[in-house]
């Protein structure tokens, strides 16, 4: 997840351009740039940042757990529609658009334990 290099893994995301140590754009596929800005990284453990495009800015937090027999995924998203009529959208976007992210993990994660990964 933290490996800005290796995003290929992402259906929605066309490339990820890495400005430096804390600052990246993500392009989608369909040309729509989104800038980040970590805010905290501990690998393996937490990792943190700002977000903010055209339509919306926020935060994400992501805290991992080791588990027996795998790992825990936590997220907390914070978003604001940057247009008054936007907003009411805002949900039900953040549920898709995750629901995407974890199933796109989910399927790279089974493929690297599955012993099929080059890497």
């Amino acid at each position: 997840m933290t490996d800005l290099t290796h995003t290929d893994w992402r259906s929605d995301l066309a490339r990820v351009e890495v400005l430096d140590e804390t600052r990246f754009v993500e392009h989608t596929k369909s040309g729509y740039a989104t800038h980040f800005a970590v805010t905290t990284c501990k690998p393996k453990q937490f990792w943190a940042f700002t977000m903010e495009n055209g339509n919306m800015s926020g935060s994400w937090e992501g805290h991992f757990e080791a588990m027996k027999g795998g790992s825990w995924l936590t997220c907390v998203e914070t978003v604001n529609g940057k247009r008054w009529w936007m907003r009411p959208f805002v949900p039900s976007y953040l549920k898709r658009q995750q629901k995407m992210y974890l199933d796109d993990l989910l399927r790279e994660v089974n493929r690297i334990t599955d012993g099929n990964a080059t890497r």
